[in-house]
């Protein structure tokens, strides 16, 4: 919040400065005026020693001396017309002075005074956010957003320095607001503030990264938006570790999204340059292909031959009934070896046994195989075992699929090689 805060303390240096040649002339011909008269309808001091106390307070040019006039003013004059200028004025002096608990309690008096003054509810949304009271600081932020068309222009101040302070107000507010609904999750409300404030300062990477984030854990997400905001702060970070880290989340959310790196690179170039997404900017989103289309372009690129037990159950599955019927051709009433399948039932006739890495996983059975007699006990396999056997395709279901297999057989796994014994060597006799 650097910049923030430069423009904050520029708004409040305004407040503390602008005010000072342009005190009120004094009326003693007229009522006292209502401190809740209409913004536009200048304020006027009727009493010649209230106008004499405010005008001596803010022409003073120490900090402590205006601040010891402006404090002594209030307590004398409490219902002047002229309080909530002297507030803001005092809010901004003890800012120069460095005084930041008084500036908050200066603030809260404003509120008090004026609970829609815009100038005490950034200060306030401001100090909340670097305080983490989120909720808190989000709240002042939007009621301030919403009162800063009505802010009244101060006496003395020009039309072009009121519109610059209304504008690093608003941008204040955005970035707080913003910034507040995006550690809430509140994330419709993280896009409404932050991207009109980095329309304002496109070059402020601490409220670009965190709209790209906005944009990115929102659910459902808005990569195209988010993408090109990471990549813009990827480009904007000065600190080297910072932009690694940067560039590593953003490569990784870009090639999820889109299906691959290609187009990244041209992605960090063109934010480098360019602030904000031009019209019609767009990334590609990945779409998976579905299974039948993987089932047809296995049927494409491999012999069944070729096939793994799992690409068998996929194309059979889930594929066309012509694909289904080229891999089933080639499978049935040929006599088949399988090694590794796991057993999941066993009686001497018949076994239940699961091929495919997932029905593996599953405990699930994808080949029912039986024998043309029963093995003896000793050679049945135990649910769980690994066995290698041969058997004969004759059916199959797609769904829940199941190969039927028949004139089984176990094969016996071939023993591991004994170790070689190094020659012995005998000495001549």
């Amino acid at each position: 919040m650097k910049t923030s805060l430069v423009a904050l303390l520029l708004v409040l240096a305004n407040l503390a400065s602008g005010q000072d040649a342009a005190a009120p002339q004094p009326q003693a011909s007229q009522p006292q005026a209502s401190p809740s008269q209409p913004p536009n309808q200048k304020k006027e001091i009727k009493d010649p020693a209230e106008y004499n106390a405010y005008v001596g307070a803010v022409q003073q040019a120490d900090p402590a001396a205006k601040i010891s006039g402006l404090e002594a003013f209030l307590t004398q004059y409490p219902n002047s017309v002229m309080k909530e200028d002297a507030l803001e004025l005092l809010m901004g002096t003890y800012q120069q002075a460095n005084n930041q608990a008084k500036v908050i309690d200066t603030a809260n008096r404003l509120l008090v005074a004026n609970p829609n003054n815009a100038r005490g509810l950034v200060l306030l949304a401001y100090n909340e956010r670097a305080a983490q009271k989120w909720a808190d600081a989000k709240q002042h932020a939007e009621r301030g957003l919403q009162t800063l068309e009505k802010m009244p222009k101060a006496d003395g101040v020009s039309d072009a320095d009121f519109a610059k302070q209304k504008t690093q107000l608003a941008g204040l507010l955005n970035s707080v607001a913003g910034f507040s609904a995006l550690q809430l999750k509140d994330y419709v409300s993280a896009q409404k503030y932050l991207r009109p404030a980095v329309e304002a300062d496109p070059n402020n990477v601490e409220n670009v990264y965190p709209l790209a984030l906005s944009y990115l854990t929102a659910t459902p997400p808005d990569d195209v938006n988010g993408l090109f905001f990471i990549a813009r702060a990827a480009n904007l970070v000065s600190d080297p570790a910072g932009k690694a880290s940067i560039i590593k989340f953003g490569h990784s959310r870009y090639v999820k999204y889109h299906g691959s790196e290609q187009g990244w690179d041209d992605l960090i170039a063109q934010t480098k340059t360019t602030p904000l997404p031009p019209a019609g900017f767009t990334i590609t989103q990945y779409v998976p292909p579905t299974p039948q289309q993987q089932a047809a372009e296995l049927v494409k690129t491999k012999k069944p031959d070729e096939m793994s037990f799992a690409e068998w159950e996929l194309v059979l599955s889930v594929g066309t009934q012509e694909d289904q019927d080229k891999v089933w051709n080639s499978l049935k009433g040929k006599n088949l070896q399988m090694a590794e399948v796991q057993v999941i039932t066993a009686s001497p006739t018949k076994l239940e046994l699961a091929a495919s890495v997932d029905d593996i996983d599953q405990k699930r059975a994808d080949i029912e195989l039986s024998f043309p007699g029963p093995i003896p006990a000793r050679m049945v396999p135990k649910e769980g075992d690994k066995i290698n056997f041969e058997g004969t395709p004759v059916s199959y279901t797609p769904s829940p699929f199941m190969m039927v297999m028949e004139k089984g057989a176990l094969l016996t796994k071939a023993a591991p090689a004994p170790p070689r014994k190094p020659p012995v060597h005998r000495k001549p006799q």
